[in-house]
C-alpha cells in the first residue's frame, strides 16, 4: 500500500455544487446521484467548500450553498501515498476527501471505498512481473511487458463465468471514471484475458471500447496452457462468459440471516 498513490484510485468525474446553488439544488442532487456530500467549486474550478447531507438538515430550501458550506476542508493531493490518506480519514472521521492540485483546483475525490478497493484484486506491477517470471520458467522463453490500451472486443476470456453482484460494482467504478488496468497475454495478435474479467464484461455492457492493460508479449512458438483451456471450453469472446445471478461465494458465506 505504501507505493499506491491517490491519483491511481481517485474518482476524476466529480459531482459538484457552486456557491450560488441552493439547498434545494443540493437535495435534488442527492436524490439523483445517491451521494451524501459534494465539493463546492467556484467558476474557475477552485475548491471553496464542502457540503454534506447533515449540513442541509432543517435549512431553508432557498438558502445559498455559500451560506451553509464548510469552508475548512480536509483535502488530499494526487501524489499522496494512499496510506496517508487512509490515516487522515480514520483520524478525522471523513469517508471521502476532495483531491486538489497545488493551486487548489479540484481534480478528483477519494473515498474509503477506494482505499479498500486498492487492497483487493489489484493488477500491480509486482503481480504482473511475477506472472511474467512464472511463464518464462514454465516455457523457457523470454517475455516482454508493456502498458497500453486493448480493444474490449478482441479479448479472449480464460474463465467461463462472472458474478452479477461484482459486475454491478465494476460497472459503477467504470462510470465513475476509474481505470484499474487488466492483464492480458498477447500472442499472434490474440489477446488472452488473464486478470480483470468482471471489468472487461462491465466495459462490454456499457459500450466502452478500450481498456488500460498490462500486456505480456509471448513468442509465437510458445503454446500456452490457457490456449488449450479456451479451446477445450469453446471460449471465443467475452460474449461466451456466463453472468451468474447468485452472489459471489465470499459474500454469501459472510451474510448473516436472522431467523
Amino acid at each position: 500500500m505504501a507505493k499506491l498513490r491517490v491519483k491511481d484510485y481517485m474518482t476524476k468525474n466529480v459531482v459538484t455544487l457552486s456557491p450560488e446553488n441552493t439547498v434545494e439544488d443540493a437535495i435534488r442532487l442527492i436524490e439523483e446521484t445517491g451521494h451524501d456530500g459534494f465539493p463546492v467549486v467556484d467558476e474557475d474550478g477552485m475548491l471553496v467548500g464542502y457540503v454534506s447531507s447533515i449540513d442541509l438538515l432543517k435549512k431553508d430550501p432557498t438558502m445559498k450553498i455559500k451560506d451553509i458550506m464548510k469552508k475548512e476542508v480536509h483535502v488530499a493531493k494526487e501524489y499522496m501515498p494512499l496510506k496517508d490518506v487512509a490515516r487522515v480519514m480514520f483520524r478525522t472521521g471523513h469517508s471521502k476527501l476532495p483531491v486538489v492540485d497545488d493551486r487548489g483546483r479540484l481534480v478528483g475525490i477519494i473515498s474509503n471505498t477506494d482505499v479498500i478497493r486498492s487492497q483487493i484484486e489489484r493488477a500491480t506491477p509486482e503481480k504482473v512481473e511475477k506472472l511474467k517470471k512464472t511463464l518464462e520458467k514454465i516455457h523457457n522463453t523470454n517475455i516482454t511487458i508493456e502498458r497500453g490500451k486493448v480493444e474490449v472486443s478482441k479479448l479472449i476470456p480464460t474463465q467461463t463465468k462472472v458474478y452479477a453482484d461484482e459486475l454491478r460494482g465494476r460497472i459503477h467504478e467504470l462510470r465513475k471514471g476509474l481505470a484499474e488496468p487488466i492483464v492480458v497475454i498477447r500472442k499472434d495478435n490474440r489477446y488472452y484475458l488473464v486478470d480483470g474479467h468482471h471489468r472487461a464484461i462491465a466495459s462490454l455492457k456499457i459500450g466502452q471500447k478500450l481498456l488500460d492493460a498490462y500486456i505480456l508479449n509471448v513468442p509465437e512458438n510458445v503454446e500456452l496452457g490457457i490456449e488449450k483451456l479456451v479451446r477445450r471450453k469453446g471460449i471465443k469472446s467475452l460474449k461466451d462468459v456466463e453472468v451468474v445471478d447468485e452472489g459471489h461465494p465470499l459474500v454469501e458465506i459472510t451474510l448473516k440471516r436472522v431467523e
